[in-house]
């Protein structure tokens, strides 16, 4: 009987995290914003959506739980793809270890921008994490910086419930 419940859970964190994945794959980011189309560029941008669903998920109780298991899901792939490009065993937990690291560094950086308010700070952060400088030239960061905050406004309207039957909607692309 409990084996139903736990099967649909795990379905609902899967598509929460893929959902998280298509969002950060999209070719706009790449094309149009000039994000590196590279495997830091890609790990960015997935560490920037896990950091804006788990930031609205961090607003209840059940959205924590749910946020807990998507992160513990993001980190499962994270050991998966490391060792599927060839990362030892011994070496995989020092690699998880960076990961979690880079996660909560920039979700410590995201999280200042957003609170202090300005726009600047946020293009800054999002410049100096997702394209690795603080002034991008083509405007890309801007632009990035301009789609988080569309994603933080639009991701607090969805209440838990959406986010517990596994979806999640970010803001449509430019």
């Amino acid at each position: 009987m409990i084996f139903p419940l736990f099967r649909r859970r795990t379905d609902t964190i899967s598509a929460l995290y893929g959902m998280i994945v298509a969002q950060a794959r999209m070719p706009v980011f790449y094309r149009v914003h000039g994000v590196p189309d590279t495997v830091d560029g890609r790990f960015e941008l997935i560490l920037l959506h896990l950091f804006l669903v788990l930031r609205r998920l961090d607003q209840d109780a059940q959205g924590r739980e749910i946020g807990q298991q998507v992160f513990d899901l993001f980190c499962r792939d994270m050991d998966q793809n490391l060792r599927e490009m060839g990362i030892g065993d011994l070496k995989v937990p020092k690699e998880m270890r960076r990961i979690g690291e880079a996660y909560y560094g920039r979700a410590n950086a995201y999280e200042a921008a957003l609170v202090s308010g300005g726009p600047e700070g946020l293009r800054m952060a999002v410049g100096r994490n997702v394209f690795g400088t603080d002034k991008v030239d083509h405007g890309g960061d801007a632009a990035l910086a301009s789609y988080v905050s569309d994603a933080v406004r639009q991701l607090a309207t969805q209440d838990t419930a959406a986010f517990d039957r596994g979806l999640v909607q970010f803001p449509d692309l430019v």
